[in-house]
């Protein structure tokens, strides 16, 4: 015999889902975030501090955007997995994107999130002065052979015209113990992440460093950046500006100095390895990086410095051809 259940009737099982739709709304609850794919440059760390404090303080999901916050590495392009499909939103240095302009990439730049290019060279000052470009005669400089610091460094010797004869560039390992030693008198590091690690231990040894900027010396070469594709950019705008939205009200919280304890932790949750307070002296190290006194607002893009960039990168064979990289910076 058939049983008539009242409650499984279409009228009924639609008004419970209406009621269990209205209390999902009702404690917060979005249905449909929308899944965004961001692939970073390396490793999760502080130079990603605004990315993961967007992400953790919940500024995507307020835009309604489920953000797989991605990390990256030699084998990770992020303007790779965007030509594929894979990513919707990286991050690039700029090197990286005029190489992919030069092969025909659709590749669109929608925020610089350095103003100033983290790289600096390390130097023990009882060993070497440097003071001016002319310093750099006749020392051993370390450099990676077809990165953007050998670039960077043969602007520099260019600009005072010192010659491949008038100093020694040394192939950079992921060992520093040819700087430790003396074989190398400068080695580059990053100003926020190794600067400050290496830098903490050699002054806690008693050493006395310095460090070599090449902006300081009017060398601009961007580094990292936020990119997309050109067809995610015209057919889906509005997807573009919340992302944007958050990830830069992420990166304008994180540097916050009132918000730098909670900043330390969120990253702490990614990068357990280093300490607190190697962190904390990262995140003040990577602030005026960022965002500089009185400088531009967070995501500036420098058009002048990209112009620079290209430029130093045809000079030393990077590209062929000209890429006009300004068309491709969404201002």
């Amino acid at each position: 015999m058939q049983r008539n259940f009242p409650w499984c009737s279409p009228g009924a099982i639609g008004l419970l889902v209406l009621l269990f739709c209205l209390l999902r709304l009702d404690v917060g609850v979005s249905w449909a975030e929308q899944a965004v794919a961001y692939r970073l440059k390396w490793l999760i760390n502080m130079s990603t501090v605004g990315d993961v404090y967007a992400k953790e303080k919940g500024l995507f999901a307020a835009r309604g955007l489920a953000v797989d916050l991605r990390a990256g590495g030699p084998e990770r392009d992020a303007i790779r997995e965007l030509e594929l499909g894979h990513a919707h939103f990286g991050v690039a240095s700029a090197d990286q994107v005029i190489h992919a302009l030069a092969k025909g990439s659709p590749v669109v730049v929608l925020a610089q999130l350095f103003q100033a290019n983290p790289l600096q060279w390390i130097y023990f000052k009882d060993r070497v002065r440097i003071d001016a470009l002319a310093d750099l005669k006749g020392k051993t400089i370390g450099v990676t052979f077809g990165k953007n610091d050998e670039i960077i460094m043969r602007t520099l010797l260019a600009r005072a015209d010192i010659g491949d004869r008038d100093v020694r560039l040394y192939s950079v390992r992921l060992d520093y113990t040819p700087f430790f030693s003396g074989r190398a008198d400068l080695w580059p590091v990053y100003i926020n992440s190794q600067g400050v690690e290496i830098g903490q231990r050699l002054t806690a040894a008693g050493e006395s460093i310095g460090f070599f900027e090449p902006e300081a010396h009017g060398v601009r070469f961007v580094a990292n950046s936020v990119v997309t594709s050109e067809r995610l950019l015209a057919e889906q705008p509005e997807l573009v500006e919340r992302f944007m939205s958050a990830l830069l009200a992420g990166w304008r919280g994180a540097l916050d100095p009132a918000n730098a304890a909670e900043a330390v932790a969120l990253v702490r949750r990614y990068d357990q390895d280093t300490a607190s307070e190697v962190l904390q002296a990262q995140l003040t190290a990577t602030r005026p990086l960022v965002q500089p006194m009185d400088g531009p607002p967070v995501g500036h893009i420098d058009i002048e410095a990209w112009q620079q960039t290209e430029a130093m990168m045809r000079r030393y064979g990077q590209i062929d051809r000209p890429v006009n990289v300004a068309e491709r910076l969404r201002r």
